[in-house]
């Protein structure tokens, strides 16, 4: 499910694609009620049908939102559309 820019998930806009791993995919939004910029993971919609894989999507967002540590994505929330919901840190890119 690629998203584009101006795309809105509540609070939420769109502004452009940040990477995609075996989880899901990563793009920045603009939170529109506390004007922050933030990362949001999305599920693929194929992964959405599968009970292991959203499984897993959840435990990660659990995990991270258990953690605190200044490399680690702050978790901000969790919603029922397989999307979460994170800090997004500014820096170089990770290959």
């Amino acid at each position: 499910m690629a998203l584009n820019a101006g795309v809105r998930f509540g609070p939420y806009e769109i502004t452009g694609p940040l990477g995609a791993g075996g989880m899901g995919e990563v793009y920045r939004a603009r939170d529109t009620r506390l004007n922050r910029d933030v990362a949001i993971n999305v599920l693929p919609e194929a992964f959405a049908q599968d009970a292991d894989r959203l499984a897993r999507f959840t435990r990660e967002a659990q995990t991270l939102a258990s953690l605190n540590h200044p490399n680690i994505a702050q978790v901000y929330g969790l919603d029922k559309t397989y999307r979460w919901l994170a800090r997004l840190h500014r820096g170089q890119r990770v290959n």
